[in-house]
């Protein structure tokens, strides 16, 4: 049994993308492509066995807004158990919400169905987390990457699948003989390739990619993120990137939100998230990035959060974060802070730190991670 262990793959000629996927001539204008308003996903907590009853709910999303323009990449932080993933879901229509739209060019996807849902999806596509369990271990890679066209034939016909498959391959920088392989003969860094290569069939405008370089080491983590860029710039793609490796997202984004118990808490680009952080939770997760320099290390300002994360099922009231924020106070269990700019005497000084934060003594602190 041969084993493909190379990430590049030998022969390709990925540089250049060909005719029957070539990019657009112009890129269109940064409007926004994509709108999310409210966004609310609640799974319900049900008692009884043969007559069932409603107890509660897991409030995994809970009124998150935020728009996608064109060509940008929106990243998307949080720990684990914050929402992302089924923020997600909601964008690309996997799950239904529970309230709240999603709009694609102005148009609501979350009231279609049928026809229309499946003609929308050909414009958002998803890479998934785990690049071997998001494939068919059955199937063979052009299998796999042809399958887009099996539900949506008139974008391939059946005579050019093949060559459209071996195409796709080639624009993700592995051999298009690989068609005929399966995926337990690649490697990791490959294998997410593949995934790729899937999403982009249909020549989707947006790619949702929920912890695509997660489980890959280090320096496949760097190819696949230099790749997603080559082909958003080649494609026009706009993307939103959930990760929880700060790094990596500030690498690729061009805007970033931070998410906590199912609501962001801010927002802002790139800079003034990673150098202008104004809310506690933000501060937070910045200060916990080891620093690759010990006398660095030994300098900056750590902050320690106590207690867990609440449950989402019974969140606290007033301000999500107020049962671990170092400044809470009553005034944070009784008034919900919104997601603004920071208003009022107390707000940070004039320049980048005025970004929104859902915060109601947000204030730029000094660089957690001294020069």
């Amino acid at each position: 049994m041969t084993s493909a262990t190379d990430d590049g793959a030998a022969g390709a000629t990925a540089a250049t993308a060909p005719s029957a996927l070539a990019p657009p001539q112009e890129r269109g204008p940064r409007e926004a492509i994509l709108e999310a308003r409210d966004l609310v996903k609640h799974y319900p907590l049900t008692q009884g066995i043969v007559i069932k009853r409603q107890v509660g709910a897991v409030k995994a999303v809970d009124g998150v807004s935020f728009e996608l323009r064109r060509g940008e990449t929106l990243g998307i932080v949080g720990e684990s158990g914050c929402g992302k993933s089924t923020l997600a879901k909601l964008v690309t229509s996997l799950e239904a919400p529970t309230s709240g739209s999603v709009r694609f060019k102005g148009e609501d996807v979350t009231r279609l169905s049928g026809r229309a849902l499946k003609a929308l999806r050909r414009n958002i596509q998803m890479v998934f987390q785990d690049p071997y369990t998001s494939l068919n271990p059955r199937m063979t890679v052009g299998d796999i990457v042809g399958e887009p066209f099996d539900i949506h034939p008139e974008v391939a016909p059946k005579g050019e699948r093949r060559r459209k498959v071996q195409e796709l391959l080639d624009v993700v920088g592995l051999n298009p003989e690989y068609v005929n392989r399966y995926p337990h003969q690649f490697s990791g860094g490959q294998r997410q390739r593949i995934g790729i290569a899937r999403g982009l069939a249909l020549r989707p405008e947006i790619i949702v990619a929920d912890e695509p370089v997660s489980a890959l080491d280090v320096s496949v983590q760097a190819q696949v993120i230099n790749l997603m860029e080559r082909l958003q710039d080649e494609f026009d793609l706009s993307y939103i990137f959930i990760a929880h490796d700060l790094s990596v997202v500030r690498h690729i984004s061009d805007r970033v939100g931070v998410m906590y118990l199912g609501k962001l808490v801010e927002t802002g680009t790139e800079s003034e998230i990673y150098e202008y952080p104004t809310h506690p939770y933000t501060q937070a997760l910045l200060s916990a990035v080891p620093v690759p320099d010990p006398e660095a290390e030994e300098r900056r300002a750590r902050i320690v959060l106590d207690g867990d994360v609440p449950s989402p099922a019974d969140p606290p009231s007033g301000c999500r974060f107020r049962t671990r924020c170092r400044k809470a106070d009553e005034r944070c269990a009784r008034e919900e802070p919104l997601l603004r700019v920071p208003e009022g005497p107390g707000r940070p000084a004039e320049g980048p730190a005025l970004h929104p934060s859902a915060c109601h003594y947000a204030e730029e602190k000094a660089r957690i991670v001294p020069d």
